[in-house]
């Protein structure tokens, strides 16, 4: 069997007559920035995750960028957010020339650790970047006491968990994305919620906000030709918005498949004491963006090296923590702040996770793994 991490050819297929059609008209009315498509998909997305304002744009690290020029963070200002994740997320933060302060993970869903944000707050930080990592959302019940405890901006990091709610303990259940002051999401095509190139979205409930992000992503006007703001060139092409028209009906049923998978992953690996299977949040829905079990004991490249033999893919998100990359050298870290970071680096292994896996190809998988320890 060949087994990729992501099967975006099988999903295509299902889906292939609606796709097809949607990117023939964009061609036929030549619409092909700013277009209808985009238009309605911003209606349609704002209604699904039920918040005020969605403004697509060009990539989920353009969102970040622009969510943070927004809020008019200035350069030295402090932005605390996790250590444990993808380079993008702290990557806009020093490209602003903001102050990038990393904080350790909860050991359990490797998530960001609200108590580790509390500690790092100092008279300069002035703004959370919480990312809902792998599938699931951080504990936004904390980081929002601890954004209002100090009057800080809150803005989610949603790329691996739209579509996924979180259940507050004070009642109410939000939509990953749209319980900070901003949200921010990435629709590269391997996301759960995926186009057919780069694109990406910015959503907020705050009316003031929303007009300053729909200028900046579009050269700082609001009227053609004059600019009120410093902006960008960023923008959800009409084709990616016709591609995301088509699949976002059905978001609710790909996550659902990929809780699936993930059901029947832990249940193989459940009486295996070499393997941790993902920790699921009693606060939040599992959008298994990503399946990450931590492994204990093992020879993790030797274990890869087992799999790609057999034909099935396997990932390490991700391989080395951001206090470790070269480029956030200059803020000198202190290594002994991240243990935890340091041994899910050491340790974590991805297997596939997609929409069209079935109950055969879970097996083979699955029976490939522990064949490597017996």
């Amino acid at each position: 069997m060949n087994i990729p991490m992501v099967d975006l050819k099988s999903q295509y297929l299902k889906i292939k007559s609606e796709i097809d059609a949607r990117i023939a008209a964009v061609i036929d009315n030549t619409e092909f920035i700013n277009g209808t498509e985009v238009k309605e998909f911003k209606k349609e997305l704002s209604s699904y995750l039920n918040v005020k304002h969605v403004i697509p744009c060009g990539n989920g690290t353009d969102a970040l960028q622009i969510a943070m020029m927004a809020l008019g963070l200035q350069p030295g200002d402090e932005v605390i957010s996790t250590d444990f994740t993808f380079i993008a997320t702290v990557e806009t933060i020093a490209l602003l020339k903001l102050t990038p302060v990393m904080v350790d993970v909860d050991p359990h869903t490797y998530i960001i650790d609200p108590d580790k944000v509390e500690k790092a707050i100092t008279p300069r930080t002035k703004a959370i970047i919480p990312v809902h990592l792998f599938g699931q959302t951080a504990d936004m019940d904390r980081i929002m006491e601890i954004a209002e405890k100090y009057n800080l901006f809150v803005i989610e990091d949603t790329a691996q968990a739209i579509g996924c709610d979180f259940k507050s303990e004070k009642g109410w259940t939000k939509k990953a994305g749209t319980i900070g002051h901003v949200g921010c999401t990435s629709f590269f095509p391997s996301k759960n919620l995926g186009c057919y190139g780069d694109g990406g979205a910015i959503f907020t409930n705050d009316d003031e906000i929303a007009e300053k992000i729909s200028s900046i992503v579009n050269h700082g006007m609001k009227v053609r030709y004059y600019h009120d703001n410093i902006g960008v060139n960023s923008r959800l092409d009409t084709i990616q918005a016709a591609v995301l028209r088509v699949k976002l009906p059905h978001l609710d049923d790909y996550s659902a498949a990929r809780r699936s998978a993930a059901d029947y992953y832990d249940k193989a690996f459940a009486n295996c004491d070499k393997i941790t299977t993902p920790a699921r949040s009693e606060k939040s829905t599992h959008t298994f963006h990503q399946y990450t079990l931590v492994l204990d004991g093992v020879d993790r490249k030797a274990l890869m090296e087992h799999l790609a033999s057999k034909g099935v893919a396997s990932a390490v998100y991700y391989p080395v923590a951001l206090h470790n990359q070269k480029a956030f050298q200059e803020f000198s870290y202190n290594p002994t702040d991240f243990p935890v970071t340091d041994k899910l680096c050491e340790t974590v292994m991805s297997l596939p996770m997609n929409t069209e896996l079935d109950e055969k190809t879970l097996k083979y998988i699955t029976d490939s793994v522990l064949e490597f320890f017996v």
